[in-house]
């Protein structure tokens, strides 16, 4: 009896594509270099440390990445964007801007929770990296400064607001979660958003409107 043959794998056989490897091999790897960072410092961190955490060859991390430079500061990048698209994707279920400012600040805070070496990497880390990575910090806050700069559509204060609101609120944000990251205070942080979403929204509501929002985020 003549055995038939088919080019195509069998039934839960199919090969993944090669990007869908190549990226869950850098993600892993990234994984790897955050917690390593977290626990030993990121001058400590070696790339002989990152590759024994993540389990795989040197010769991969180097297929990946030059150089430990450049896994960290891809890290930074990779932390950066899951984050703003977490807020992105939460201040989307709301209509109303100061609804879409806390539901925004409470996914970010969530994001800090469930990535920590992820987010200590990236607000931590990064101002002891160098001047590039400082750079890359930076530049990397850009996007969240967009997004409150909407806030001018909706103030009563819009014109009179100075051009570095939005910088001054989003640089006073990622200060005091990394205040909790260097304490070890990681659980605490989501008990920040009700004093986080007052001081981001104080500028464009004013006090009194800016605690009210405030307010229900500590009985939501």
């Amino acid at each position: 009896m003549a055995i038939n043959s088919t080019t195509r794998p069998l039934p839960g056989k199919q090969p993944l594509a090669r990007e869908v490897v190549v990226r869950h091999q850098r993600e892993r790897i990234i994984a790897a270099l955050a917690a390593e960072i977290s626990e030993r410092g990121y001058r400590a961190v070696t790339v002989a440390h990152v590759v024994n955490r993540a389990g795989i060859a040197r010769r991969t991390f180097y297929e990946n990445f030059s150089s430990k430079d450049d896994c960290f500061l891809e890290a930074q990048n990779f932390a950066i964007s899951s984050a703003l698209k977490r807020v992105i994707e939460a201040a989307g279920q709301s209509e109303k801007w100061s609804d879409q400012v806390a539901a925004g600040l409470a996914a970010f805070l969530d994001y800090v929770v469930e990535e920590p070496a992820l987010a200590h990497t990236c607000m931590v880390d990064a101002l002891a990296a160098g001047p590039v990575a400082v750079e890359s910090y930076e530049e990397a806050l850009r996007p969240f400064v967009a997004l409150f700069k909407l806030g001018r559509g909706v103030s009563f204060f819009g014109d009179e607001l100075p051009e570095t609101t939005e910088e001054a609120i989003v640089g006073g944000v990622f200060w005091i979660v990394h205040r909790r990251l260097t304490r070890c205070s990681v659980e605490s942080i989501v008990e920040l958003l009700p004093e986080i979403v007052e001081f981001a929204l104080i500028p464009y509501l004013g006090a009194a409107a800016a605690r009210e929002v405030s307010a229900a985020q500590k009985t939501g």
